[in-house]
Order: C-alpha cells, then sequence, then structure tokens
C-alpha cells in the first residue's frame, strides 16, 4: 500500500535519486538525500517540542529551499502546515495564527522589501495560543535579529536526519490554506494529505511528466500560494525534478535562469508573460530557450490572446491554462497538452474531478450545454473529486453553506461548450483579482471602517492594464473629518498586506444603496 503521506512525494524521490538535484538558488545546490535528512531534523525538533499530529504548524518564508525542507519537516512531524502569505502585516499574521490553533510558527528573517520576521514576531506575541516562533535565517549561521528568538538553523543542530516514526491517515489534514471567501474572516481550507498528493500526482497525465525523465521547474510563483506549491512544489517532487528558485519575479533574471538551468517547466499568471514577453528585446534569439521549454502553464485569471499568440511565435509552446482553488488543492482543470488552444478556456476537469453547472441559488444541475434561444448555458460551477477540501477549518457552517454530497460550488459563474470544454464567465460576485492574487473587499471594509474619521466604505476592482485589476476604495468620512484620499491609502499600507490595500480612494458625501440599506456596488466605478 503507498504511504498515504504528502511527505511521500520527498522520502519516495530521495530514496530512488539520493544525488539528483532537487533544489537550486543563486547556483548553490541541494539534493534530494539533503533535502530529506534537513528536513528530518525539522520534523525531530517540532516533536521535541511537544508538536504532535493533527497539530498545526504556521510557516512564512519567501522562495527558498527553507521553504521547502520546513514544509516536509512539519508533515513529517505529523502536523499541518499552514503556509502564510509573506506580505500579511502582524495583526494579520496573529489572526491567522489563532484562528488555526497554530502550535508552532517558522518564519523568515526580515529582508530589505519586507519585514517579514518582525511582522511574524509581533503577530506571534499578540497570539497565546502559539507556543513556539523560529526564524528561518537565510544564511544558516546567521543570528535571528530578534532578540530572545532561537533560528531555526541552531534549534535543528544535532537533531536526527532520520525519517521520524509518525503515522499519518490518509484523511488527516496536511495543509491548511486561507481564503476568505467572498464575505467576512479569511477561512481556511483544510486540504487532506491524499486531496494534495494526487493533485500533484496528476501531473503524469496532465503534463506527461515522467520520472524517468524529469523536469526542471522554474519556481517563480509563490511557494504560500496553492497554484506555486501544488503545480511546482509538489509536481517536481513527485517527479523527482529539479526547482530552479527565484525569490521575487523579474522578467530578465527569470529568462537567465531559464537559459542557464535549462528549464522545461514554467509556471505564471498572465502578468509574468506579459512581463517576458516585454523583457525579450527584438532581435533576441530565444530558441535555445525554446530548445528546452516543453511546458507553460497559467492560471489565476484570463490569459490574453495576443499573449497566447506572441508566446508561441518566441518559444513554440502552447500555454496551458487551467482552473482551480485553494478548495481544491488547487487544480481543478486544464486544458490539453499538445491540443491547440481554446483561449478564454480553463479546459476540462482533471481526471479524478468533475465539474457541473448549476442553477443561481441552488443546487439543481443545468442539464444542457445549450439553452433553447441557442445561447450557451451559464450557471455556477461545482467541483466534486480527490482534490475537494474536508472544509473550512473550525467552520461548519461555512462548509455547509458550499459543500454538498461532496460537491463544492466555486462562487464563480461559468458555461461549457459541446466538447466539455469549461468557460469562466465571471467570477464571484465582489471578488478583486489584483495580479493573481485573490482580493476580497469585505475583509478592506472592515478594516478601513476602523478609521477613526471613516464612517463607510465599499471597496470594488477597476480595471488596469499590468495588474487586471485595481483595488478602489469609495469612502464616506466622519462629519468634519479631515482626512485626505492619499492619507487614507498611506493608512491602509501600514494596516495591509501589500496587495490588498486601495491603491486608489475616492471620499463622497454618500454612497448609493438599496431601500434595504444595501451599497450598490454596481454603481461605483
Amino acid at each position: 500500500m503507498p504511504n498515504p503521506s504528502l511527505a511521500s512525494l520527498l522520502t519516495d524521490s530521495a530514496a530512488r535519486h539520493p544525488d539528483r538535484t532537487a533544489i537550486v538558488l543563486d547556483g548553490s545546490r541541494m539534493t534530494y538525500a539533503e533535502v530529506d535528512a534537513a528536513s528530518n531534523q525539522v520534523a525531530h525538533l517540532l516533536i521535541e517540542q511537544g508538536v504532535q499530529r493533527g497539530d498545526k504548524v504556521a510557516l512564512s518564508c519567501v522562495n527558498v529551499p527553507w521553504f521547502t525542507v520546513a514544509y516536509f519537516g512539519i508533515l513529517k512531524a505529523g502536523a499541518a502546515v499552514v503556509p502564510l502569505n509573506v506580505l500579511l502585516k502582524g495583526r494579520e499574521i496573529a489572526y491567522h495564527l489563532g484562528d488555526c490553533d497554530a502550535k508552532a510558527y517558522l518564519c523568515f528573517q526580515d529582508t530589505p522589501d519586507l519585514a517579514i520576521g518582525t511582522q511574524g514576531h509581533a503577530g506571534f506575541a499578540d497570539t497565546a495560543s502559539c507556543d513556539h516562533f523560529f526564524v528561518i535565517t537565510g544564511d544558516p549561521s546567521a543570528a535571528s535579529g530578534i532578540e530572545g528568538v532561537e533560528t531555526l538553523a541552531a534549534a535543528m543542530q544535532g537533531r536526527s536526519t532520520e525519517v521520524p516514526e509518525v503515522e499519518v491517515a490518509a484523511d488527516d489534514t496536511a495543509v491548511i490554506l486561507y481564503t476568505s471567501g467572498t464575505t467576512g474572516q479569511p477561512k481556511g481550507a483544510e486540504l487532506r494529505h491524499r486531496n494534495m498528493r494526487d493533485n500533484a500526482l496528476a501531473g503524469a497525465q496532465l503534463f506527461g511528466a515522467d520520472a524517468a525523465d524529469p523536469d526542471t521547474y522554474l519556481c517563480v510563483l509563490p511557494l504560500f500560494h496553492s497554484f506555486g506549491q501544488t503545480v511546482i512544489q509538489n509536481g517536481a517532487f513527485a517527479f523527482g525534478g529539479t526547482i530552479v528558485m527565484l525569490p521575487r519575479f523579474e522578467a530578465g533574471a527569470a529568462l537567465q535562469l531559464m537559459l542557464a538551468e535549462k528549464v522545461s517547466f514554467f509556471a505564471g499568471v498572465p502578468t509574468m508573460y506579459w512581463g517576458l514577453l516585454g523583457a525579450i528585446e527584438a532581435p533576441t534569439d530565444t530558441s535555445d530557450l525554446a530548445a528546452n521549454l516543453r511546458v507553460a502553464v497559467s492560471g489565476g485569471a484570463a490569459l490574453p490572446v495576443e499573449i497566447h499568440k506572441q508566446f508561441h511565435d518566441r518559444f513554440d509552446v502552447t500555454i496551458l491554462e487551467g482552473y482551480g482553488l485553494s478548495e481544491t488543492s488547487p487544480v481543478a482543470s486544464f486544458s490539453a497538452l499538445g491540443e491547440a488552444p481554446r483561449v478564454g478556456s480553463i479546459g476540462t476537469p482533471i481526471p479524478g474531478v468533475e465539474m457541473q453547472l448549476l442553477e443561481p441559488d441552488s443546487w439543481n444541475p443545468i442539464p444542457s450545454t445549450v439553452e433553447e434561444d441557442g445561447k450557451t448555458a451559464v450557471g455556477e460551477i461545482a467541483i466534486k473529486g480527490h482534490n475537494v477540501m474536508k472544509g473550512y477549518y473550525n467552520r461548519p457552517e461555512a462548509t455547509d453553506e458550499v459543500v454538498r454530497d461532496g460537491w463544492f460550488r466555486t462562487g464563480d459563474l461559468g458555461k461549457r461548450d459541446a466538447d466539455g470544454w469549461y468557460f469562466i464567465v465571471d467570477r464571484s460576485k465582489d471578488m478583486i483579482i489584483r495580479g493573481g492574487f485573490n482580493v476580497y473587499p469585505r475583509e478592506i471594509e472592515e478594516v478601513l471602517i476602523t478609521h477613526p474619521e471613516v464612517s463607510l466604505a465599499a471597496v470594488i476592482g477597476v480595471p488596469h492594464d499590468r495588474h487586471g485589476e485595481e483595488i478602489k476604495a469609495h469612502v464616506v468620512l466622519t462629519p468634519e473629518a479631515q482626512s485626505t484620499p492619499e492619507e487614507l491609502v498611506a493608512w491602509c499600507q501600514q494596516q495591509m498586506a501589500a496587495y490588498k490595500y486601495p491603491r486608489i480612494v475616492e471620499i463622497a458625501p454618500s454612497l448609493p444603496m438599496t431601500a434595504t440599506g444595501k451599497i450598490l456596488k454596481r454603481e461605483l466605478a
């Protein structure tokens, strides 16, 4: 019987290919044996700190080998990994740690651009239920930089490099990914070991992944996000591939790495493809890059037709578009490898997964693809299969709203053609997608109204050439308030992660409302 643990993706590959390169960063390389041994040390450290099967361990880390080492170490201790966005502020981190009942928190140090460690420690200090905090330093010999806090590297010293004897079941929670839904505070989607493991193993059928001829993956998607985590990290380790890490996406640097490391698999959001094409100077010969690149995949937002065409012209590779959510591990559908693209389509359900369209406000499926008037039927996309989450952590009512008889309703409207290919018509009613990140207006509005001079706020997405959508807040001030739009933007920047805060604030005397007092966002621009 195969090992049910998600960590088996690493342990199995390490046993079969111990000397194969697993991770590359800035020219340094770690073999599968080295990653496996280091993750075992993390596991033993956590176990000795009292972490037990079923506990939760939070992880804030940029795209460096430490993310992968810590991720699999947490799993090997029998705990669930709770990856956190590295852009979160202290108040947001404290919420996540408390909500998931984290017992320990592993957090990367500050960088020149982000105070990850400082914000992380502030959030930890405000969370009485979280017992342990370790700083991850890029240089294993460096000090933590936070008084009284031990580095993960120092704490690992002397720990066993053997796999700890901790058993997990396929239905145990392996990962909790936070998603806001369309209302309220962020919720943790509980994903089983089998959810995440099977989603990674689907790479064989989706992309032709083969351990006998492994791919080299460029990792530019953040690993704390489900897309990068499953398609790049776990997908690579499932088939003994090599992950080339780039902590921050820069198109020029990405192209250089693709050439130097002979990258054969690239995954990104549409803005990344836009950046790559823009970084190629007109006379540049891309034949060597094209000769290596076997698979290119895109998700997070619809890919423009022109980018499809230009990328194929330069690299002779058709970008495969896919669809998924944190609640679905995340991959639910993908375009078919080797087939001509149906631009705008998210493809067909992956093996072992079903999709259907539901009638609005009910669980009744739409029976046909084409309505009587000849128009394609539109409904809410629902998903069923091995990838669907266990539920939202400690939120049974919220779970019951979106999961019934194994079907998960996504909140996204779509249509289906005669061949079974799906197309997104509209995103969830209020959700904003900025640069591939999901931003939920309700969360931003709730923070805005904590400002002493804001009485009412409505947040919407407005079109943006580069990010797809930009975040705009319509604000009604309290009587005699003096705040300016610029001051409110600056205040929001201090309160929220960089991808969340509104770049545009418009102050208005009132907001349009229905008779029942609901804000008419469709009338805002």
